[in-house]
């Protein structure tokens, strides 16, 4: 009899465990999803206030204070390296040419070895870049 008092004892304590076990595992999927969540929220905010850009690197080919010159430079550099981006940028009072969207330095220097027959005078500089949109 005391066996039998035991063993039920023992599968309650087994069946007691087990739906202890399950609710908490539901508990840390509901946490889990929340704080996923959370990083969504944040990233997308993130984005809205950095307008989708972040630190790294372009190689800048020209500046100077004549803006029909930056044009043709920039014209001359999307004519040859049609898969890089340009940015025409004012800085008073010098119009900037500036190419790429580099994550690294070591990047926008293999780029810049790529241009410098064409461009002598480019050289790497820091800035905010846009990310590159995968399938175009």
């Amino acid at each position: 009899m005391l066996i039998k008092f035991i063993n039920i004892k023992l599968i309650f304590f087994v069946i007691f465990t087990l739906n202890l076990s399950k609710t908490f595992s539901q508990s840390d999927s509901l946490t889990v999803n929340y704080q996923l969540n959370k990083l969504k929220d944040k990233k997308i905010y993130y984005h809205k206030l950095t307008k989708g850009e972040y630190d790294g690197y372009r190689v800048k080919i020209h500046f100077g204070q004549d803006r029909n010159k930056a044009t043709e430079i920039k014209t001359k550099f999307l004519s040859k390296y049609r898969d890089a981006d340009a940015y025409e940028n004012y800085i008073q009072p010098n119009f900037v040419i500036v190419v790429g969207d580099f994550k690294t330095k070591p990047e926008a220097f293999g780029f810049l070895t790529k241009i410098k027959s064409d461009f002598p005078a480019a050289f790497i500089v820091k800035d905010k870049i846009r990310p590159k949109k995968h399938g175009n």
